[in-house]
């Protein structure tokens, strides 16, 4: 039951026994709990580091459970902390990489770069995109924004996938949290899981971006249109942000298998999100193209975060969200 909140299910029954039976010791906590002694002192070593327990007035060699109230006070804190530390890793990888991103954005076929290939439409795109996925050899990642995909996308990249899983890349693809109530791309990404692939989710994505063996990228040149065109890009010092952009915010993704988890105060991971943007004045269309949702769900999750925080205006909604710890304060 505690596991959102960090904690082990070894850790969580040695702690309801010691607080069912407060001068347990190892062997009575081992009994109460019904696991070996070895277990109960491996889950006292978490509780200790989590300043669950802490050593019984008078008596040194005892350890005592902190009160839950104390005890989950404790635990929330401890993970509101680390996502706010994980949120602005990531939003400042996303900064730099959106004004990269931006950078290219203005290119056109006839300027010539250093480790720039220019593609224009989307079948030039396809077919480099076949070409280099050939070349592959070790590790294959990728960003797909626009929220759920079309059938024409999917059929065209299963048999690239199929090809790159069968020679045992590892292929890993992050889409948005808002493709978990698209039928068709959940059994996209059920089948690309069924053949190693990994996929998570996250509420917002920059662009479509591919990564290949660490040695080339390919990126969309526009956020909106991601059939217009594409830069293939080579440049070590380029692929070493973008690797850092997509492992941030890999480790900030939920698995799709698993259902989205809430924070501690109650919001989901897009609803943050939207309620970021929200503060920010973006427009229910500019939140529905950033999280991959109908203008209709933009507008109802607007409104549900103006809601629950009893605010009349965006600007209210976004100082509220601050003065209640929802949004971090601006500095």
């Amino acid at each position: 039951m505690l596991t959102a909140l960090g904690l082990d299910s070894a850790a969580e029954t040695v702690y309801r026994a010691m607080l069912r039976h407060p001068a347990a010791g190892v062997a009575d906590l081992a009994t109460a709990a019904g696991v070996p002694e070895e277990d109960v002192r491996d889950a006292l070593d978490t509780l200790s580091e989590l300043a669950l327990v802490r050593p019984a007035a008078g008596d040194a060699g005892r350890l005592r459970a902190v009160s839950p109230d104390i005890g989950m006070e404790i635990l929330m804190a401890r993970q509101q902390a680390q996502l706010a530390a994980q949120q602005e890793r990531l939003e400042a990888s996303r900064a730099a990489a959106a004004q990269l991103i931006s950078e290219y954005a203005e290119l056109r076929p006839a300027t010539s770069h250093p480790g720039v290939e220019q593609l224009v439409g989307l079948d030039q795109i396809r077919d480099r995109l076949a070409v280099l996925t050939r070349e592959v050899t070790e590790e294959f990642l990728a960003f797909a924004p626009g929220g759920p995909q079309t059938a024409e996308n999917m059929a065209a990249s299963r048999p690239l996938n199929q090809d790159l899983l069968e020679r045992r890349v590892r292929m890993r693809t992050l889409y948005l949290d808002s493709v978990r109530s698209h039928r068709p791309t959940v059994e996209h990404a059920t089948w690309l899981a069924g053949l190693g692939g990994q996929v998570r989710t996250v509420p917002s994505l920059p662009t479509r971006m591919i990564l290949m063996d660490r040695r080339i990228a390919m990126i969309s040149v526009s956020s909106d249109d991601t059939a217009a065109g594409a830069v293939v890009l080579t440049g070590q010092g380029t692929l070493t942000l973008l690797y850092a952009l997509f492992e941030t915010t890999w480790e900030s993704a939920q698995p799709l298998g698993e259902a989205v988890p809430v924070d501690p105060h109650g919001l989901t991971a897009q609803q943050t999100a939207a309620l970021r943007l929200l503060a920010e004045g973006h427009t229910d269309e500019a939140i529905a193209k950033r999280l991959g949702v109908s203008h209709r769900t933009a507008r109802r999750i607007a409104s549900e975060l103006m809601d629950r925080l009893d605010a009349r205006s965006r600007f209210e909604a976004g100082v509220r969200a601050v003065q209640r710890g929802w949004l971090p304060a601006r500095r």
